[in-house]
């Protein structure tokens, strides 16, 4: 019972938490971001294929699967995100364990990590998703270097494969981290076992059956998936590193409370340099601290490439863990141990205040929470949300009725048609798998005229007009700008006509047009 009764609460507070927050508002470009991806999914849609996507198909399909387990609505959704806060939180605690921390601290020390990870936004996430199985990754590497455990060697592979699929950052950065942590260990210790690099190739050999299954099965053209998801993020990533801003208040103000709960394990990692050659025990010790340390600076820089919020905060429990566990080991001194302590507290319910309870990642900051009306006006599907977004901050009931007027029009549509919106639920609302050729239609999901894949999209995107049959479009959102490559697009054929319907729903008839 005693050994049971901390994971067991974990789990419980975990889970319990990120369906709460969840729940108050949301952004809808962030928030419904695999929605409809999902439902599309058991509707026979499948990405790179029928839809062109630049993030992760990881996290469509495993939607698609709590779904079909549990149901198409929110808090079917939302659990996904709950189930990977929980894995995480149970994992850290397994973790903290086992590089010395007691029972108690490990526990509190996962639940700053339950209230840090996943509930800043609380649906399921590309970056989050991402980070999440690169830290576990990570962890894998380090408990099978201190437990000299053959299965946390195959898991590592099959970690980083979940990260790459989710986004493609930040996992190809942690693959060269552990090729050179295994390097240092392999020559560190003389450590010539063949089982490691066998163990590793099994986990990667899993990984691969997996995704190629995903592709054969479903008939997923591999040059769609090198172009959407390779070749053309590539070509931003190359732009936002050009434009990458590195000054002091990016670098080391934006994430000061992480560094300040590295001090400790710093100073360690240095003593442990110097340890003798025979002490096998504290030169895996280092391996482990030198992992960790390499992981928090691949992610930081990773924070500064993105144009989201920052999600890494839930780091600082993880590095007071591992400060208090080595403090502890190598200086033993109270004092310092309050000190990580006192950082840790702080900052977690500095941040659980700022980016759970004031919903900062979703653009809530400045919204009045306490206005929010009860989505399941808009659908029964959607019980349970608190509906408020930051594009009606003082009327949501007004945006509730207007996307209630386009669902009512869009229902009365029987031809086939497009839905360009950030309120990504209409096909689950409607019941009925609409052919948009694009999962999403930010600035970066589809490339502008100078982007040498502007084509490329062009042609994928007239692909699935003709295929599909499609005689109208649909925008749906206050931001008109969105519309600018289909209004280019379909102005080009001049052979539209227009009808705005209210102040978020505008139509689109392209039936005449000679594509």
């Amino acid at each position: 019972m005693k050994n049971t009764i901390y994971p067991t609460i974990l789990a419980i507070f975990s889970l319990f938490i990120n369906q709460y927050l969840a729940n108050r508002g949301v952004f809808p470009i962030d928030s419904f971001l695999i929605f409809d991806a999902a439902f599309n999914i058991l509707s026979g849609n499948h990405p790179f294929k029928d839809y062109w996507l630049i993030t992760g198909p990881f996290l469509d399909y495993i939607q698609s699967l709590f779904f079909l387990i549990f149901g198409i609505n929110w808090t079917s959704y939302v659990m996904h995100a709950s189930a990977l806060n929980m894995a995480l939180a149970l994992f850290s605690f397994y973790y903290f364990l086992n590089i010395g921390l007691k029972n108690f601290y490990a526990f509190i020390y996962s639940l700053g990590v339950a209230i840090l990870a996943y509930p800043s936004i609380g649906t399921p996430f590309i970056d989050h998703h991402s980070v999440i199985f690169c830290i576990m990754a990570s962890f894998s590497v380090s408990l099978a270097i201190l437990l000299k455990k053959n299965l946390f060697w195959v898991l590592t592979p099959i970690f980083i494969t979940f990260s790459f699929f989710s986004k493609q950052i930040p996992s190809p950065y942690f693959i060269i981290l552990f090729a050179v942590i295994i390097s240092i260990y392999f020559y560190s210790t003389k450590n010539a076992n063949k089982n490691i690099l066998l163990n590793l190739f099994f986990g990667g050999l899993i990984s691969f059956i997996l995704v190629i299954s995903v592709f054969l099965i479903n008939e997923i053209p591999i040059k769609n998936f090198l172009v959407q998801y390779i070749l053309y993020p590539f070509s931003l990533g190359g732009e936002r590193i050009d434009k990458l801003n590195i000054d002091s208040k990016n670098l080391i103000m934006q994430f000061k409370y992480i560094y300040i709960a590295l001090i400790p394990l710093v100073v360690s990692t240095f003593s442990l340099v110097k340890i003798k050659k025979k002490n096998l025990t504290k030169k895996n010790e280092l391996v482990v601290s030198l992992l960790f340390l390499g992981s928090v600076a691949i992610l930081i820089y990773c924070q500064l490439l993105t144009k989201n919020q920052v999600l890494i905060f839930f780091l600082i429990p993880i590095s007071a863990a591992y400060s208090h566990a080595y403090a502890k080991k190598y200086f033993n001194n109270k004092y310092l141990i309050y000190f990580i302590l006192v950082i840790f507290v702080f900052t977690t319910v500095k941040y659980h205040i700022r980016f759970n309870q004031n919903r900062k990642f979703i653009e809530l900051v400045n919204v009045n929470l306490s206005l929010a009306e009860d989505a399941i006006r808009l659908d029964k599907r959607l019980q349970g949300l608190k509906w408020i977004t930051p594009h009606y901050p003082d009327k949501p009931a007004n945006e509730i009725n207007l996307l209630l007027y386009a669902i009512s029009i869009l229902s009365e549509e029987r031809e086939e048609k497009i839905i360009i919106t950030d309120y990504q639920f209409f096909s689950s609302m409607l019941n009925n798998k609409i052919a948009s050729p694009n999962k999403w239609y930010d600035g970066i999901s589809i490339p502008d005229r100078k982007n040498k894949y502007y084509y490329v999209h062009k042609n994928f995107f007239l692909s699935k007009i003709k295929k599909n049959k499609i005689k109208h479009l649909f925008f749906i959102g206050k931001q008109k700008h969105k519309m600018n490559f289909f209004e280019e697009f379909i102005n080009e054929n001049e052979c539209t006509v227009s009808n705005q319907f209210n102040e978020l729903l505008i139509e689109f008839d392209i039936s005449k047009c000679k594509f």
